[in-house]
């Protein structure tokens, strides 16, 4: 499979360029994604982490109970 895979990729030119266009999107997404939650406020975060926690809605399922 490997193989195959090499074989057509040694006919398309300028190939080598999408591995390290690749590695840039996944060091620049990650590191945005560390700037934020090292940037994000402590209340924000304690706000969305009690999110699954509140009981301000009322299901469905258990009001037909």
């Amino acid at each position: 499979m490997l193989k195959f895979i090499k074989g057509n990729l040694e006919n398309i030119d300028g190939v080598e360029i999408y591995p390290m266009i690749s590695l840039l999107i996944f060091f620049i997404f990650f590191v945005a994604l560390f700037w934020w939650v090292f940037t994000a406020k402590k209340e924000h975060i304690t706000e969305v982490s009690n999110i699954p926690l509140n009981d301000d809605t009322i299901n469905e399922n258990q009001s037909l109970l």
